[in-house]
């Protein structure tokens, strides 16, 4: 579970006179019929841009108008669109390819990928779903991208049954395998996650998500080797510092404050400036109460050789010894 921090916004508001109020009027007036001509001179460019202006679309519109059956040239049309950042209308093409050509599953996944990064995960979801309900997948493509829509959307359920789908098309690819057991871990069967994300590293070992997941899974089990396995999965994929900052999110997660603030002391530590430590030192303050600063770490005790030389030094420089705590350093004896 990621751990947020949101920050507001504040708004400052001034008083003015009567006179001030006249003047500042003229200045707002001005101010807004220039964002007006801006915000329509940036409409006339953009309509410019994605219309005659754009030499590389005019090109791709009059190749599709001379044959309207050439998927490849619709497909970058709508691409082209979708770089240029115009994603209404790449959706707008996506959607004619798929009116016209209904059997391509490249085309839904396009036109389902495009609308989740508008936001709408929905309706992208929805889209594979028809196409998947009426065309069994022969890639896993298709499957696997619906499992991830409905993991964002909370449907786990559903959400497992396309990763498991995409799994058959592929057994032994470690991406899916990975994904898979992200979703098991969300349903908290995290026996069968932990299965999961070890295949995956068994057939990829340098998978950092994979592994940051193992991490994850292994700490939400019960005791202190669980937890001690998922160290080790955390300091091979990113460090010692970030491995304990996350052992403390999930223990921040679980309500165990204390040992989550002993695992942040010991991540900034070894890191004084990791800023996800720093993140949850704040969050963990919130919620406990207890300062978001860390204690001062206790000067070392000097080892016998050193003892040794400051016995030595002491007799040179005529130093009294005494009994009582003294502070640190030599005070010679008036």
């Amino acid at each position: 579970m990621k751990l947020i921090a949101l920050a507001g916004l504040l708004c400052s508001l001034a008083l003015v006179d009567a006179c001030s109020r006249r003047l500042a009027g003229d200045v707002v007036t001005r101010t807004r019929a220039t964002a007006v001509q801006t915000v329509m001179q940036r409409q006339i460019e953009n309509a410019i841009d994605a219309g005659d202006g754009d030499a590389v679309a005019r090109q791709l519109r009059e190749q599709m108008a001379s044959n309207p059956d050439i998927l490849e040239v619709r497909l970058k049309l709508a691409e082209h669109y979708r770089r240029m950042g115009f994603p209404e209308l790449a959706v707008e093409h996506y959607r004619l390819c798929v009116e016209r050509f209904p059997e391509q599953p490249k085309v839904v996944l396009l036109l389902a990928q495009t609308l989740h990064e508008q936001g709408m995960t929905r309706r992208a979801a929805d889209e594979l779903d028809r196409f998947l309900a009426k065309h069994p997948p022969s890639s896993p493509d298709s499957p696997a991208w619906l499992g991830i829509f409905r993991d964002e959307l909370g449907d786990y359920a559903a959400a497992e049954s396309a990763h498991r789908a995409a799994l058959s098309l592929n057994p032994s690819n470690a991406r899916l395998l990975n994904n898979l057991g992200y979703n098991l871990l969300l349903q908290e069967k995290t026996d069968d996650a932990i299965a999961h994300f070890r295949r995956a590293l068994a057939l990829d070992p340098r998978m950092e998500t994979a592994r940051n997941n193992l991490g994850l899974a292994l700490a939400r089990n019960p005791g202190p080797e669980a937890e001690r396995l998922a160290l080790e999965q955390w300091q091979s994929a990113a460090g010692p510092a970030t491995a304990h900052n996350n052992l403390a999110a999930v223990l921040i997660e679980q309500g165990r404050f204390g040992e989550a603030r002993k695992q942040l002391e010991t991540a900034l530590t070894l890191k004084k400036d990791h800023a996800p430590a720093l993140k949850n030192l704040a969050l963990l303050s919130s919620l406990d109460g207890q300062p978001a600063a860390l204690p001062q770490p206790a000067a070392p005790k000097p080892g016998g050789w050193k003892r040794f030389m400051k016995k030595v030094w002491y007799s040179v420089a005529g130093i009294e010894q005494s009994s009582r705590p003294q502070q640190q350093g030599l005070t010679a004896v008036k």
